[in-house]
């Protein structure tokens, strides 16, 4: 059966990408940011994590994770159309505030279980 395998797939992408987002968020908890919001959904976007750093500077955080570093990995496959739909969701999030806060966009990926954090990964301009 062709869509059982597809399903099985799509279902362990998912475990993995909960899995890197729950390590994700502890890693950058024990550095001293705090959690805001998880997988903050709108319409054309997504962040899977909003965090507030000690100098109160709002994080929206993309977790990639990949099984093995083929085809570029994790970092690789955060692509243009990937990260406007990203900025997209930020300037969202953004709105619904009185004042905007200072901000950023990081990255943390997860290449065959190494977790690695890269702040300042891209900006809303790029």
């Amino acid at each position: 059966m062709a869509g059982m395998g597809q399903w099985w797939r799509q279902r362990a992408a998912r475990r993995l990408g909960q899995s890197a987002e729950d390590q994700a968020c502890a890693d950058l908890q024990a550095r001293g940011l705090r959690l805001v919001q998880r997988n903050y959904r709108v319409r054309g976007g997504e962040i899977d994590l909003i965090m507030r750093a000690a100098d109160a500077t709002l994080v929206f955080v993309e977790v990639r994770a990949r099984s093995h570093a083929g085809f570029g990995g994790a970092a690789g496959s955060i692509d243009a159309r990937k990260r406007q739909r990203i900025v997209l969701a930020a300037r969202h999030y953004l709105a619904r505030l009185p004042e905007e806060p200072v901000c950023r966009f990081d990255v943390v990926t997860l290449d065959a279980g190494t977790l690695e954090w890269l702040p300042g990964a891209f900006a809303a301009e790029d």
